[in-house]
């Protein structure tokens, strides 16, 4: 399904959410955690990757710490057509 863009071998700390920013590095930012957050939040970079996005994936740090992309699913579930109805012919004759 997902396959590997980039290895980089980030480590993940616990607390920390990662994610692929908007000029393809991996970032991170604290997690917050049944409290309300005011302010902006901060981002770190972790590692400068510079991974190209195509449009209809999603791109995300896997288990071992690469950078990997998956094809999004788009329109959910298929829906049978509806059939057209029938005119009864009950009508009474005389």
């Amino acid at each position: 399904m997902a396959q590997e863009v980039a290895k980089v071998g980030v480590k993940k700390e616990k607390g920390w959410l990662y994610f692929i920013d908007r000029h393809g590095d991996v970032s991170r930012a604290k997690m917050a955690r049944g409290r309300k957050r005011t302010g902006s939040k901060k981002i770190e970079k972790v590692a400068k990757v510079g991974v190209k996005k195509k449009a209809g994936y999603l791109y995300f740090i896997d288990k071992k710490g690469n950078v990997s992309a998956a094809k999004m699913s788009r329109g959910g579930r298929k829906r049978k057509a509806k059939k057209a109805k029938k005119k009864s012919g009950s009508r009474k004759r005389k």
